[in-house]
């Protein structure tokens, strides 16, 4: 298979089978209502390039360069069904949330968010035990606990599958895991470090949690994974169904825990429809984005202009050469 090296297309090249859609999302996610992305209908099929508003040219090319591998390259063969885990956002009510998730039996709840406290987690926490109460949980603290905290809350939130970054730094996360039984994953410590192998150098954790697009696509998760032995869980960077394939490709090749890839089920629309939960699973398949729906959910003419900047910004960065490859 060719890789990128040899492949990289140029911005226009990219640009002229581009798609930017917004979609209404049904509960505030990451501090946002609405996910905007830009998809690529390429001679291999649909890709997608979403990185988060905030994240500058640098960061961003990786989920450049796993938008070309899905729409130029081609994603690995992989078929079948993948588990997956439900996501509940830090909301005061779940169980509308939890309703959205038939058949799931894993649920990763967010928690640490900063207006809230760690009564507001455990609250979160023991309703979905409540409602649950056959489910696997681990609560995800995306990087917004001390070290003192961390611990705190693993001795008061119960028994867990894993807490995912409860801190910033690896160092940090190494210090949690001493100084607690329950287990730790890493996600931040991975998909945003120069160097992501440090957390195993370190035994700062027990479970890598991968996303595709941050990390520049499948191959590059799947040698990540493989080198860092650790369990994996793949999960989602709050994709759209079409960067959702890449995931489920990337979740059936690494045996990964139950995947953090039902996320769709956050939006109120999307440009494909849902795809089915059948028993807590979901299956490995290809999307092709419905035209009528692209065409409702497509964004205003400066948000488009605003993401094509952005992808010839990561187009330059991208042909600089190796070093700035993820």
């Amino acid at each position: 298979m060719p890789t990128l090296c040899t492949m990289l297309p140029s911005a226009d090249e990219i640009l002229e089978r581009a798609h930017v859609v917004a979609l209404p999302m049904a509960v505030k996610f990451r501090g946002v209502t609405t996910r905007e992305a830009l998809l690529i209908d390429g001679p291999a099929g649909w890709g997608e390039f979403s990185p988060f508003v905030e994240y500058d040219a640098r960061e961003s090319a990786a989920w450049l360069r796993a938008g070309i591998e899905a729409a130029f390259t081609g994603l690995p063969e992989a078929h079948g069904t993948v588990e997956v885990n439900g996501t509940i956002p830090a909301v005061e009510d779940v169980e509308p949330v939890l309703a959205r998730f038939p058949g799931v039996t894993t649920f990763k709840i967010k928690v640490a968010e900063p207006s809230q406290s760690l009564n507001d987690d455990l609250r979160r926490v023991t309703a979905v035990r409540r409602l649950r109460p056959d489910a696997k949980l681990r609560v995800d603290a995306n990087r917004g606990w001390s070290v003192d905290q961390a611990v705190e809350a693993a001795e008061k939130l119960g028994e867990l599958e894993y807490i995912e970054q409860p801190c910033a730094t690896v160092e940090e996360l190494a210090e949690v895991r001493r100084r607690t039984t329950t287990p730790i994953a890493a996600d931040e410590s991975i998909r945003r470090a120069s160097d992501p192998y440090r957390v195993a150098e370190l035994k700062a954790a027990d479970v890598a949690v991968c996303k595709v697009a941050p990390l520049g696509g499948v191959d590059r998760l799947v040698q990540i994974a493989r080198d860092l032995a650790l369990d994996v869980t793949v999960a989602s960077a709050l994709d759209t169904a079409v960067g959702m394939d890449a995931g489920l490709v990337a979740a059936k090749l690494t045996g990964s825990r139950a995947a953090g890839l039902a996320t769709q089920r956050l939006f109120v629309e999307d440009v494909a429809a849902p795809r089915e939960i059948t028993g807590g699973r979901m299956g490995v398949t290809r999307t092709t984005p419905d035209p009528d729906r692209l065409h409702g959910l497509r964004a205003s003419g400066a948000r488009r202009d605003w993401w094509f900047d952005r992808v010839r910004d990561c187009v330059e960065v991208l042909g600089r050469g190796p070093q700035t490859r993820v």
